[in-house]
């Protein structure tokens, strides 16, 4: 079958061969797609156990899924659109449209002192210098605005050290309330004068994430689920995973080079139980949910704050101005509220574990990439690039757009 006849391919059948008179599950390979055919050489390898691969390009209407491999490679457990997966840092998106969503009704200003609605904010200090274990801080003399905190230049670390003991090395794992890890983190000396350089934090989108609760009068988590999960009908994303969802997750391999990838039974930053008590919802960091969730999600911001559903959640000027535009000053790279913005045009986020989506507002075009790994190298993320730009580069042959079927819902 060659590419230009079919332009969405689901996943290869997890077809049963004999094998030693037993059966066993054939690793579905998505032959036939551009990243699948890429990809071949390290899934046989066992070096990739699983992935999958959405790329969709809206002026031709074309889409390739490729789901490829094992979501358990143990269990020979096929991996799907509707595999549960986390999705770690692809969560500060969901926060930065739940702010957008604000802004957009007149409720909260980027420019708003965060003080303004967490009060301990007010006066803060910065880490001057460190010597001999003795450290000077100074008072900032720049006002922390929301814009700050959500693109990554309050000045705040990663993860507060509250959380630390939780998490060795410090993480996400939701140990605390959003509004704890707020009213902690105003306690603590900045990095730098807010707005002057950047550091990733899960700390600030938090902190973005307890200005809209107050504002909201709600836990922000439910906002989030009121205002755009319910909307988008994202019916398999949420923080604590259902027991049917821990069942059939994603697992987790660390890479090794020319060596198939070993199974890890957890990351320091995610502990299991998943759904434990320890689970508090995280803006920085945490939603589970599927790539077929994932795309409601990523395709809304494409679509210029639609659903595919025809549920409105932004205006589209919102979407342009607000969230794929960056709000970082000049020389600070590309960022708006919890998401990157490239210089050619894309918008979306990564994950920890290797995820991660894109969406072109102006071309209408998406890719989707999802894995849960650990460890380098990972060559085969040059060969899914380049496969990728292929597909956009091909030109549709109309005389067969009768036959482009499948499409994702």
């Amino acid at each position: 079958m060659k590419r230009s006849d079919v332009s969405v391919f689901a996943a290869v059948s997890a077809a049963l061969a004999l094998c030693g008179g037993a059966f066993a599950a054939e690793k579905p390979l998505a032959e036939g797609t551009a990243v699948g055919d890429a990809l071949r050489p390290w899934l046989e390898s066992g070096e990739l156990p699983g992935a999958v691969s959405v790329v969709y390009d809206g002026s031709t209407g074309r889409e390739q899924v490729a789901c490829m491999g094992w979501a358990d490679v143990a269990a020979e457990r096929p991996v799907s659109l509707d595999t549960p997966f986390m999705q770690c840092s692809q969560t500060k998106g969901f926060c930065g449209v739940t702010v957008a969503i604000l802004v957009e009704e007149g409720l909260l200003s980027l420019d708003d002192p965060v003080s303004k609605f967490l009060p301990e904010f007010k006066n803060l200090w910065v880490k001057q210098s460190e010597t001999n274990g003795v450290r000077t801080f100074v008072a900032a003399t720049n006002e922390l605005t929301v814009r700050m905190v959500m693109n990554h230049t309050g000045g705040f670390p990663f993860e507060i050290p509250a959380k630390q003991p939780v998490i060795p090395g410090g993480g996400w794992s939701g140990g605390m309330p959003i509004r704890s890890v707020a009213a902690t983190a105003a306690s603590q000396p900045l990095l730098f004068q807010p707005g002057t350089q950047t550091k990733y934090s899960n700390t600030g989108i938090d902190i973005g994430a307890a200005v809209v609760q107050t504002v909201a009068g709600m836990p922000w988590d439910r906002f989030l689920q009121e205002r755009v999960l319910d909307p988008l009908g994202m019916t398999e994303t949420r923080f604590k995973p259902t027991k049917e969802q821990i069942d059939a997750h994603f697992e987790m391999y660390d890479c090794h080079a020319g060596a198939p990838a070993t199974y890890r039974v957890q990351n320091d930053w995610e502990q299991r139980p998943y759904d434990g008590d320890h689970v508090f919802p995280s803006a920085g960091a945490g939603l589970w949910t599927t790539a077929r969730d994932q795309l409601k999600f990523y395709r809304m911001i494409m679509n210029g704050g639609v659903g595919d559903n025809g549920v409105r959640i932004l205006k589209e000027e919102t979407v342009r101005e607000v969230l794929a535009t960056s709000s970082r000053p000049a020389g600070m790279g590309g960022y708006s509220l919890g998401l990157n913005v490239t210089k050619d045009g894309w918008v979306g986020h990564g994950g920890a574990f290797g995820t991660n989506c894109m969406v072109d507002l102006d071309r209408k075009r998406l890719k989707l990439w999802v894995v849960q790994l650990g460890g380098n190298p990972r060559p085969w993320d040059k060969a899914r690039d380049r496969a990728v730009d292929a597909f956009f580069a091909e030109t549709l042959d109309n005389a067969g757009s009768d036959a482009y079927t499948g499409r994702v819902d």
